[in-house]
């Protein structure tokens, strides 16, 4: 740990001086640096990173578009590359910090976009952006905003490889995909800024620019912070029904894969895609709900015990009914184990009558539990899994469903996690080899056990 702490902070050390080498020409007597500009543009970037810092009204939710990217872009468009640095640096210092250490993380957001911003001005000015007009200033100022991008990005996967030991490929994975096009974006807004800002109308008609731009940040700020705290919920409550019933742990999550494997093949919009992972995780919740000593017990349930496990979709569409931002998830969550035929649980609804979600979630639900290995069972190789699906697709599983997930698993695979619940002692299920390996029954509903049930 002491030793991550000392790398992290040697590498936070080092872009910082990298930094100050940035802005340090800007500094030095002689410079002709057009401190008027330098400091209007700081200024801004601090007011609009000051509102960051305050609650908003009757909540604990700061309002905060972070830092606002357009502003640095307008620098590296206006400035030589030390004075474009220099901007960067009073806001991000003066910046909400969500997480300690709160020294650490100010030096290293202000180093990582002073270096960003100046390598952006420096494109910028060697491409003659600064001589430019429309369309011939587009080129310059998109290549800036994309050097802008990809410096910022080498920095950020950096600090993840330092910091949390993850291999170089996997801390740069996505991440610049992610990040140019929205760069490419602000940098055009910037440069509409800059346009305005050398005109005859002069800075103030910059700022009509700037006051939309920053209030649609701060929506889309507002909007990604609420997705974080959906996230959160969801993480909570799946980590409560693993540590309820350890014998499946992940199991959820994997649900959820498979529920968005076919959701994807089905063609449904991201948003419902989304939802139908959050169904998929969340589908056992009602769990909680069920006495330990019931989930735990090993060997059959008896008929009393059985309608308490039979109980636990109900529990589960109550826990989640006051959180709106599941929709249709919820009924899923209620439906999951009924079948196509009329006979499943809790309300024995056929055919059309079941939610589609539902039905997706059984399908999902039945494949990892067939797949997953756990410590008194292995599980089922893939194909064998699927066989058995489609044998009961059509009584228990919707046949549209089952071949959904074949042509997901055929596009991108499967990989089950080797073993859940192996913190649990051996013998308790090495001394049960007659249970059932968590097939779909060929009649009926599932044998009285517990573990037939997963």
């Amino acid at each position: 740990m002491r030793a991550t702490r000392r790398a992290v902070w040697a590498h936070v050390l080092t872009v910082a001086l990298l930094a100050t080498g940035c802005v340090l020409p800007a500094l030095l007597p002689g410079a002709g640096t057009a401190w008027t500009t330098v400091g209007l543009l700081a200024g801004l970037c601090l007011l609009c990173e000051l509102p960051g810092r305050r609650p908003l009204p009757g909540g604990s939710a700061p309002i905060t578009a972070g830092s606002f990217f357009p502003l640095l872009l307008v620098a590296a468009f206006l400035l030589p590359p030390a004075a474009a640095a220099l901007v960067a640096v009073p806001g991000s210092l003066a910046g909400r910090v969500e997480k300690p250490p709160a020294a650490a993380r100010r030096v290293w957001r202000a180093a990582r976009l002073a270096v960003s911003v100046w390598a952006a001005s420096a494109v910028h000015a060697l491409l003659g952006g600064e001589q430019g007009t429309l369309p011939g200033a587009l080129l310059p100022a998109c290549a800036a905003a994309a050097v802008f991008s990809l410096v910022l990005t080498a920095l950020d996967g950096s600090i993840l490889v330092v910091a949390e030991h993850l291999p170089p490929a996997r801390a740069w994975s996505g991440l610049l995909p992610r990040a140019l096009g929205p760069h490419l974006v602000h940098g055009l807004a910037g440069l509409m800024m800059a346009i305005l800002w050398n005109s005859s109308y002069g800075p103030l008609a910059a700022l009509f620019v700037l006051l939309p731009m920053y209030l649609s940040c701060w929506v889309f700020a507002q909007y990604h912070r609420e997705e974080a705290a959906h996230r959160a919920t969801i993480r909570a409550l799946a980590q409560a029904v693993d540590i309820k019933d350890a014998y499946t742990r992940g199991h959820g999550e994997r649900v959820g894969r498979a529920s968005v494997l076919i959701a994807r093949e089905l063609g449904m919009a991201r948003e419902r895609v989304e939802m139908l992972r959050f169904a998929g995780i969340l589908h056992d919740i009602g769990k909680l709900g069920v006495p330990t000593r019931v989930l735990r017990k090993d060997g059959p349930l008896t008929p009393q015990e059985r309608r308490v496990i039979e109980l636990h979709p109900e529990y589960g569409h109550e826990i989640v009914r006051g959180i709106g931002f599941l929709g249709e998830a919820r009924a899923a969550i209620l439906h999951h184990h009924e079948r196509l035929d009329g006979s499943g649980y809790p309300y024995g609804l056929s055919g059309r009558r079941i939610p589609e979600f539902a039905r997706v979630v059984a399908v999902a639900d039945a494949f990892d539990a067939m797949t997953s290995t756990r410590s008194y069972r292995p599980g089922r190789p893939v194909p064998a899994a699927l066989d058995e699906l489609k044998r009961c697709a059509g009584t228990q599983f919707d046949p549209r469903m089952v071949r959904a997930l074949a042509r997901g698993l055929e596009r991108h695979g499967w990989a089950p996690d080797a073993v859940t619940g192996d913190e649990l002692p051996g013998p308790r299920h090495a001394a049960r080899p007659d249970l059932p390996a968590d097939r779909p029954p060929r009649h009926g509903r599932p044998a009285p056990s517990r573990r037939a049930e997963r």
